[in-house]
């Protein structure tokens, strides 16, 4: 029997000892790892998408030039359109297809519209861009495909699955935001949506340079393939589309590839590039010279964006839904707050 309390107490004081372990491990872990809300906010967002009710009949998959020129707010206003943007900095088209199967676990919209500016990348590219999308996902057969998918040369696997061996060396970098936002990060956007003030005109607008090679690669046509298949096996309208970015450059045989794969799939491609219909004024309506929208921009390519979607594929008018009335009663608040206190803070520079 002395033996046997022995042998208990060892076991208690091991497992004690474990859990103590594990959980300062974990605490150090959430300390250490990047406060995107108050850092590069670019990589904020894919997590943000789990705290909205899956009501959606619209959700956008892409990057920057998706969640800095298209206002969920407009849409839903004008358009009756329940809108996500799940966007990150520089998403590869491999990195949106599954975050598309990953939104498809949670709820089927009635229609997603696909970035492919990505198309151009066939490989993946900076380990920084494949944190800001991938650390935002929750953990599934998804999230570990996307890891695979998009890790350079240097990355690890087990880094994503344990960020403390990552980031293990910021402590040089801390401050009083990582202490406090520990465990609940502030919201960034509205809906997926990062707004932007002030005004850059787009000027001397570079050509684009003459490639040996404007074929999209296997790989791009394999995940778009693969986008294209769970659209069909899941009855949502897929659109691909274009932003109307003047810079980085759309070459016009990037461009008539996309028309020919729409046509041959049966799907929809919006290229919004020099589309006179929108409305923009790229003298105004972008902050940084014609890369991206500011707030006026993106309401106006909004407004363009939901009459589209109520003429080609007569989107729902979601309006009549009492549950997101109200919640967007709040956003609307929140977003013309969040527009003043920019302008405010632009002013005083």
């Amino acid at each position: 029997m002395k033996h046997i309390r022995i042998l208990r107490r060892r076991i208690l004081r091991f497992t004690v000892s474990a859990i103590v372990i594990c959980l300062l491990l974990f605490l150090l872990q959430r300390l250490l790892m990047p406060k995107y809300s108050v850092g590069t906010q670019d990589g904020a967002m894919i997590a943000e998408y789990y705290n909205d009710a899956p009501k959606h009949n619209l959700v956008i998959i892409g990057d920057s030039e998706m969640y800095e020129n298209i206002s969920p707010l407009v849409l839903w206003e004008n358009y009756g359109i329940n809108c996500y943007i799940r966007g990150s900095a520089q998403q590869l088209i491999w990195q949106s297809y599954y975050l598309l199967e990953d939104t498809l676990r949670y709820e089927t919209p009635e229609a997603v519209i696909i970035n492919i500016t990505s198309m151009q990348y066939g490989e993946p590219q900076r380990e920084s861009y494949n944190r800001m999308t991938l650390e935002g996902m929750r953990w599934s057969t998804s999230k570990v495909k996307a890891i695979f998918a998009s890790m350079t040369e240097e990355e690890s696997f087990w880094d994503y699955v344990f960020p403390l061996l990552r980031y293990h060396s910021r402590w040089n970098d801390l401050t009083e935001d990582d202490f406090r936002l520990m465990f609940s990060e502030e919201k960034v956007s509205l809906n997926g949506y990062m707004m932007q003030v002030g005004v850059k005109p787009a000027e001397n607008v570079p050509e684009g340079r003459p490639l040996a090679d404007y074929t999209f690669s296997d790989v791009s046509y394999q995940y778009l393939d693969k986008i294209t298949k769970l659209c069909k096996e899941h009855d949502v309208e897929l659109i691909l589309m274009k932003s109307p970015s003047l810079y980085p450059y759309w070459y016009e045989e990037w461009d008539a590839q996309l028309k020919t794969y729409a046509a041959e799939h049966e799907i929809r491609y919006l290229n919004c590039v020099n589309n006179d219909e929108i409305g923009l004024n790229f003298q105004t309506d972008t902050f940084d010279g014609g890369l991206h929208l500011n707030v006026a921009g993106a309401e106006i390519y909004s407004n363009f964006l939901g009459r589209w979607l109520q003429n080609e594929i007569e989107i729902s008018d979601l309006r009549d839904d009492g549950e997101l009335v109200q919640a967007w009663n709040s956003k609307a608040a929140d977003y013309e707050e969040k527009k003043s206190e920019k302008y405010r803070e632009l002013s005083e520079q």
